[in-house]
């Protein structure tokens, strides 16, 4: 029977915040590593609302990282390559955008350029990836508040002299292209960019150290500022490159550099207690496995079947208001759809 107490128990609960963390390249396997390799117990062992989504893209059964974001930020299937495009190249408005003209603050930090396939679907429209000057240039009138990763060379070196600094400055940024100070005090009514390498971020193996975990908890010091509510988008990168690469060592020094923030991200979410995070990834990388050395279970050796990605379904992970509606199996779409629908979009 239906009471009162009941209908009230059912009523969806609405976030203020939402904090999407992508783990590029991230299945079970990469995750599993931060239990084994870690020396503390990982922070994905603190979500209790789990799913898998489906990530085949509109043109591959494996996608790309550019349709896999696009899929998230815009709520479509499109083709590999393609950022905040459809299929048939047209602008498909995404998340970060709609929230923005509703008043919230909005933010974007990746481990990679800035203009790299997975940032570039929540700000921009172009029909290929790879077209990372466009990228750049659409970065300076989006409406993105906060952001921060390398990509320097699109802004400064490009093809058509142009200089984005002066741009993005012109624009109502604080541009810092020298180092990310943590201690500094945000102004709600300015924007901030940090743009810290030419190219992606150094890996951790070589000496990146706490960039991510320093940008994200700037980003969030500086959009929760805001009364309407924020909207963070954080991508560790690199996992994804280390797969590429078949290099283990890489890829579990960015799966862990990824769990620390994460652990601070959900610290945060717990006592805001308005915050929605969501983990993903947009794909496998590399065919990841922690198999044994030589026959010896009571030994690991990473190994991989793939220098690409891999057609597994890979893993959503959900805490705060909203977490239970994450949790089955389902394409990656819905992602973009279930939080749409959470803040009654």
């Amino acid at each position: 029977m239906l009471t009162q107490k009941n209908l009230k128990k059912k009523k969806k609960k609405t976030p203020k915040n939402i904090i999407f963390m992508i783990a590029d390249g991230t299945g079970i396997s990469q995750i599993s590593a931060t239990q084994f390799y870690h020396s503390e117990p990982s922070n994905y062992e603190r979500f209790k609302h789990i799913g898998l989504i489906k990530t085949s893209s509109a043109s591959d059964l494996i996608t790309d990282s550019a349709a896999g974001a696009t899929a998230f930020s815009a709520g479509v299937k499109t083709y590999n390559g393609a950022i905040g495009v459809n299929t048939d190249t047209i602008a498909t408005p995404t998340l970060l955008e709609d929230l923005s003209e509703r008043g919230y603050a909005t933010g974007v930090i990746a481990t990679s350029t800035i203009t790299h396939a997975t940032p570039a679907s929540f700000y921009a429209h172009v029909r290929y990836r790879k077209m990372e000057e466009e990228i750049a240039e659409a970065l300076t009138y989006s409406s993105v508040d906060f952001f921060a990763g390398g990509g320097l060379q699109f802004f400064t070196d490009r093809s058509d002299k142009k200089d984005l600094i002066s741009e993005l400055t012109k624009n109502g940024f604080e541009i810092e292209t020298t180092s990310l100070n943590g201690n500094i005090t945000t102004d709600p009514n300015k924007k901030y960019g940090f743009l810290l390498a030419d190219g992606g971020m150094p890996k951790m193996i070589e000496g990146r150290g706490s960039f991510l975990y320093d940008a994200t908890a700037l980003g969030l010091s500086y959009l929760k500022k805001d009364k309407d509510g924020f909207f963070l988008m954080v991508e560790g990168s690199q996992i994804d490159w280390g797969g590429h690469n078949n290099d283990s060592d890489y890829l579990i020094g960015e799966m862990i550099d990824f769990d620390v923030v994460l652990g601070n991200v959900l610290d945060f979410a717990k006592k805001d207690k308005n915050t929605l995070v969501i983990v993903t990834a947009d794909h496998e990388t590399g065919g990841f496995t922690l198999a044994s050395d030589d026959g010896n279970y009571n030994k690991i050796k990473p190994s991989f079947s793939t220098g690409g990605h891999s057609a597994t379904m890979v893993p959503v992970f959900a805490y705060g208001p909203g977490a239970e509606e994450f949790s089955g199996i389902y394409e990656n779409t819905a992602i973009y759809e279930k939080i749409k629908a959470l803040l009654k979009l």
